[in-house]
């Protein structure tokens, strides 16, 4: 489960990451709060439009900004925009101690952030394949989901209680403060044991990415079911602020939920990373879980029966995104992670801009259990998408000695283009042999073919 740690590099990056992440959700759930019941008279849609401006440049700049992750040195690239982060966190707080802070100045600022983040992002994402040989990629990759819901359990009930002794502009600030974590541990790293960055020949193409993404179906199907679980199910501050006012709570109440999420969230991180690689269909199956158990979570009739909810809820969309991410970033090819990674991270993000307002609007509207549901919704649609792809490809046979059983075959070679095919996972580039029909020999998989131009 820890493999990962034995490389000097990623514990460095981890423990950073760790500190920052504990800030990174003590503003999250500070900016929520202020939204809701100190710029707005809890108004939920405005919640929705602040995530929106949030979460809508990584959609709008994504060609850009995966082009910059595979063009630039990525450390350096993350310093600055760590920085930024930085400096924007604590300028919030500033302001709402003097309490000169309006919603519209809210809005831009969230704005800005937004944009740091698009490239934050993907170079982050990208970035840990350069602490980790590809072995160890979905390792990284689900420990650092661990990490990032770990900081979940405390970031939020911290916020919480510091809104409620000193106020929502200490939040901002000591989110400020944990940016340092991380700019040290990017000075800690060891430069010369970095795993060497890949690059595709005749220099990199911003369209690179799209296309490489068109060819692989499976990345397609990926990407539909992250979309629609990132853009109506990811809406946590939506839901766990509305329903803790429904259920008479405060700060504190609000921040506990997010925390308890939590719980259930690094759970599957933990799970995840226990795995020897990630597969479509733990995505597929998560993806029905988590409609299930946020539909029953809409049901609750009390504030304690709706938080033991949210754990399952966290386990089960945790594992869905842990996977997604681990799938694409150890099935991509190297030379192009950054790009690839980028309209991941797009897809994932990018849909909030498009769920949250109206996520937002049907909370005010019809009240947030209505809300709650449409996100089940979406996690039952991503299923679909997932298992007709599944059916269509032929991937699902008739097991071959049990009468009523199915069998999912998992190693039919999808189609791929790309510069350099031979970098790509067994189970993605076809080198598992394919039996010809009435022959005993195997047939080597053909390569994939080279783009033009």
């Amino acid at each position: 489960m820890f493999r990962s740690f034995s490389i000097f590099n990623y514990r460095v990056w981890f423990i950073g990451a760790l500190v920052s992440n504990v800030g990174a959700w003590m503003q999250a759930t500070g900016q929520s709060w202020v939204v809701l019941t100190e710029l707005t008279d809890n108004d939920p849609a405005a919640m929705g439009i602040s995530m929106a401006l949030q979460f809508g440049p990584p959609l709008l700049l994504v060609s850009v900004t995966g082009w910059v992750a595979d063009r630039f040195e990525r450390r350096r690239l993350l310093m600055l925009t760590q920085g930024a982060l930085l400096l924007l966190a604590v300028g919030t707080g500033i302001l709402l101690l003097v309490g000169a802070m309006t919603l519209p100045l809210m809005f831009v600022i969230a704005g800005l952030s937004g944009v740091v983040m698009a490239f934050d992002n993907p170079a982050r994402q990208a970035f840990v394949s350069d602490l980790v040989s590809r072995e160890n990629a979905s390792n990284a990759v689900a420990l650092n989901a661990a990490s990032f819901n770990g900081a979940r359990m405390i970031g939020p009930a911290v916020a919480g209680v510091l809104i409620v002794a000193v106020g929502s502009g200490w939040v901002f600030v000591a989110n400020g403060a944990t940016f340092l974590a991380t700019g040290v541990a990017l000075l800690l790293i060891r430069s010369r044991e970095l795993v060497p960055r890949a690059h595709a020949p005749g220099g990199s193409r911003l369209a690179d990415g799209f296309r490489y993404v068109a060819g692989r179906p499976d990345l397609l199907v990926v990407f539909a079911m992250v979309f629609l679980i990132g853009a109506f199910g990811m809406n946590f501050p939506i839901f766990a602020s509305t329903m803790a006012l429904e259920f008479g709570q405060q700060a504190d109440g609000f921040g506990l939920l997010s925390s308890v999420l939590a719980i259930g969230s690094l759970a599957g991180a933990l799970m995840a990373a226990r795995r020897d690689r990630a597969r479509i269909r733990v995505v597929m199956f998560a993806a029905l879980g988590f409609a299930v158990a946020s539909g029953a979570s809409a049901l609750m009739p009390s504030y304690w029966t709706y938080a033991a909810l949210l754990v399952v809820n966290g386990f089960t969309v945790v594992t869905a995104l842990t996977t997604a991410n681990g799938y694409v970033q150890t099935t991509t090819d190297p030379a192009l992670r950054g790009r690839v990674m980028a309209l991941y991270v797009a897809v994932m993000m990018g849909g909030t801009p498009v769920g949250a307002p109206i996520v937002g609007w049907v909370a005010a509207e019809f009240g947030p259990r209505v809300a709650i549901l449409v996100g089940a919704a979406a996690g039952l649609v991503a299923f679909g998408v997932g298992i007709t792809w599944m059916l269509a490809s032929g991937r699902v046979h008739r097991h071959r000695t049990r009468r009523f059983a199915l069998s999912l075959d998992e190693t039919t070679p999808v189609s791929i283009v790309s510069p350099e095919p031979e970098q790509f996972s067994d189970e993605v580039a076809g080198t598992t042999p394919i039996r010809l029909p009435g022959t005993d020999a195997a047939a080597a998989p053909r390569p994939a073919p080279t783009p033009r131009g």
